[in-house]
């Protein structure tokens, strides 16, 4: 087993229920904003100049923002919240059905936290039946030879297969969630598959990960790693050990496999030390300066949901528990003080994220998966929580 990176202790400073409550308003204020604009359309994938565009339900981002909805609903008890996200879940209805865009392995990121999370939340039988699908899709794209889920594109392209991505980690907890409102089990073994490829593949000896990792789908041996979005092959996109972070800490929820909190903690501990002052990661991790390199907050947001996670997921006795609560907590306050969109002149909650570096889209943006994953990462300290992924 590989040691662990040393991990300097933060002092923990948890805020109050007022300092929470405070942060909180601020962000609903925000979404509060972004309503009369979204009611019956949903915010592009990154903003320009601060400002989301409107767009229909056809990018894989879609449901982050109906996942703040829900958030905002819960934390608040406020309609008009669940009514927005309830149009927004008669719209992902259509879409399943329709077969819109949905050749892809984020149909978790699109469906755990609209339909899913509606039917966690008020008993919806056609968000159950829209979630189903999704996972029916999702399941498909599972190669029984490689024993992973194939990323993008048509199965049979072959460019695309045997194609993983660490960002699926986030993808999987549809199918757990199918197995148990089916009981079927096939779905559950795809993603206990999929997740020991991800382990044993995309994460490198130092605890660094691959982005995109490739496997042979006629004999099941690994081919090779790279990027897609990160600096090289050779470099840690900061997303990318973020989705890592949290992808494997509810891999432990799921399968109680503790193994997985030893990958999520050495993950996690390589990340954190790659930070600049503030505690906001770079876009790569191969970037740990203070100066002009581009941060990504969206990274930072997903890290502090995971952190939390993974800390919860900790035995009480465990001293590094405190610690990674303590950065989590950190990284949301360096958020909050420093990274929150003005009122005026913008309608995201953070800004200074990045997209999609090599292609030179949403750099030095808001991202809508870091306005959600903030606002989760709010309600996690402020409140028990039974997360949408659970």
């Amino acid at each position: 087993m590989i040691a662990y990176e040393p991990l300097p202790a933060r002092p923990l400073e948890r805020p109050g229920h007022a300092g929470l409550d405070a942060r909180i308003a601020a962000a609903l204020a925000r979404v509060d904003r972004m309503l009369p604009q979204f009611g019956d359309y949903f915010p592009a994938p990154a903003s320009e100049s601060g400002i989301y565009a409107p767009i229909d339900n056809v990018e894989w981002t879609n449901g982050f923002w109906t996942g703040m909805l829900w958030l905002a609903w819960q934390l608040t008890g406020e309609e008009r919240y669940r009514a927005v996200a309830e149009r927004n879940n008669q719209s992902f209805a259509t879409r399943i059905d329709r077969r819109i865009n949905v050749d892809h392995h984020d149909l978790a990121f699109l469906y755990t936290l609209s339909v899913c999370a509606g039917h966690q939340l008020t008993g919806d039988t056609l968000a159950r039946s829209s979630g189903l699908e999704a996972a029916r899709l999702l399941l498909k794209r599972f190669d029984p030879v490689a024993k992973v889920i194939q990323a993008w594109g048509d199965m049979n392209d072959p460019k695309q297969r045997g194609r993983m991505i660490i960002d699926c980690n986030l993808n999987v907890p549809l199918l757990y969630w199918a197995t148990r409102e089916t009981g079927n089990k096939d779905f559950a073994a795809a993603a206990d598959q999929h997740l020991t490829q991800a382990a044993r593949l995309l994460v490198r000896p130092d605890a660094s990960t691959f982005h995109t990792f490739y496997v042979d789908t006629r004999t099941g041996k690994p081919r090779h790693g790279s990027t897609h979005q990160g600096h090289s092959d050779d470099s840690s996109w900061a997303r990318g050990q973020a989705w890592g972070i949290y992808g494997f800490a509810l891999a432990w929820r799921h399968t109680a496999d503790s193994a997985y909190l030893d990958v999520a903690a050495r993950i996690a501990n390589h990340f954190l030390n790659r930070l600049p002052s503030d505690g906001i990661c770079c876009w790569d991790l191969i970037f740990t300066d203070e100066g002009e390199t581009p941060r990504d907050s969206s990274a930072a947001a997903i890290a502090a949901c995971g952190l939390l996670e993974l800390s919860q997921a900790l035995p009480l006795s465990d001293a590094m528990r405190e610690t990674y609560e303590a950065w989590a907590v950190a990284i949301v306050k360096a958020l909050g003080d420093h990274y929150l969109a003005p009122v005026e002149g913008s309608n995201a909650l953070l800004l200074h994220a990045v997209y999609h570096m090599p292609n030179k889209a949403g750099v030095d943006e808001a991202c809508i998966w870091g306005d959600y994953f903030y606002l989760e990462a709010l309600m996690r300290l402020r409140h028990p929580w039974r997360p949408y992924w659970a």
